[in-house]
């Protein structure tokens, strides 16, 4: 069913404009990458505080903004849905600068909220984490057992709780995702600690051993960014959406071991890992129910092998300096 206000959209045979926090970031630059494709109008917000300029595809309305800005709402301004993908999302920074934190995290998204009330954007849908069920003991686990540790999770509850403030009290309508470890071009591979996969394939392909903090065990559903993109797209038109958080992983997980002997396998190297003490506030093991986002008819496509070969050629094509040798 399309909700009312996008109604008109339909019937001018227009899709509707979208705006996207965080565009320059490895979900942002991917997501308005594929609506781009799709037809639709596409103006993205970003400091480069966390994304990339190269990464802001052509064809994006670009506006340099802070997320915290008190002019935000004219920024927002013609945008009929709001994505908002911008944050601090590192958790060992996190843990390192609470007050940091909360400033992007939870202020920077009630910021973002109230700029879409009062540019009267038809919907907001907004990235939560996996990082909500820290605590939990449950897997899968389903979006009703959020049990959040860290400093960062705690910032996504907090924009959580306001979320649903603001759809109490001003009707907004809102949608939550919950990312479990999403992957594929254009991941921030540039953070303090960079996420497994592309640490992995850029310290390899120098020829260098890359870190694994812990021993390695530690089990994580990994999602590649195409299949979040489906579901992305559902969440524009589709009104089920409305109120409810989804999880959004694959539904099986790996050990950090197999997938850096998986990835060591693709690149043709037997370079062993170099193992450092563990990191602290990060859970032993991630793994979604999607049952609710399956209900809605979208299920992953992308299999942990096809993901990672697309990734290294991503690697491989566009040439990274990262990728010289040291």
């Amino acid at each position: 069913m399309v909700p009312a206000r996008l109604v008109k959209f339909v019937e001018k045979q227009r899709r509707p404009r979208i705006v996207i926090t965080g565009v320059a970031g490895f979900i942002g630059s991917n997501l308005a990458a594929r609506l781009l494709v799709e037809g639709y109008e596409v103006a993205g917000i970003d400091n480069f505080a966390y994304g990339i300029p190269s990464q802001v595809p052509a064809g994006v309305d670009f506006i340099n903004s802070d997320i915290c800005g008190s002019r935000l709402h004219e920024r927002l301004r013609e945008g009929d849905v709001v994505f908002h993908l911008a944050g601090k999302n590192c958790i060992s920074d996190c843990q390192k600068d609470p007050v940091d934190t909360a400033v992007i995290n939870v202020v920077g998204a009630v910021n973002v909220f109230e700029a879409a009330r009062r540019s009267k954007a038809a919907k907001v849908i907004y990235a939560e984490s996996s990082a909500l069920y820290e605590g939990s003991s449950v897997l899968p686990t389903p979006e009703t057992d959020v049990c959040a540790e860290s400093f960062y999770a705690v910032s996504k509850l907090s924009s959580l709780l306001f979320a649903a403030a603001y759809q109490r009290h001003y009707g907004m309508r809102m949608t939550a995702l919950r990312y479990f470890c999403v992957y594929g071009p254009r991941q921030d591979y540039r953070r303090s600690i960079p996420p497994v996969m592309s640490a992995f394939i850029i310290r390899l392909m120098r020829g260098e051993r890359p870190v694994i903090y812990g021993d390695g065990e530690k089990r994580r559903d990994f999602i590649h960014i195409d299949d979040i993109n489906d579901f992305h797209l559902r969440c524009i038109a589709d009104d089920r959406t409305d109120g409810k958080a989804f999880n959004l992983g694959s539904g099986t997980n790996h050990s950090v071991n197999e997938i850096y002997r998986l990835i060591g396998k693709k690149l043709g190297t037997e370079l062993t890992p170099i193992y450092r003490a563990d990191l602290p506030g990060e859970a032993q093991q991630t793994l979604a129910d999607i049952s609710a986002a399956r209900a809605l008819g979208w299920a992953p496509r992308v299999t942990i092998e096809r993901g990672l070969d697309s990734f290294i050629d991503y690697y491989r094509a566009t040439r990274l300096p990262d990728l010289a040798p040291a």
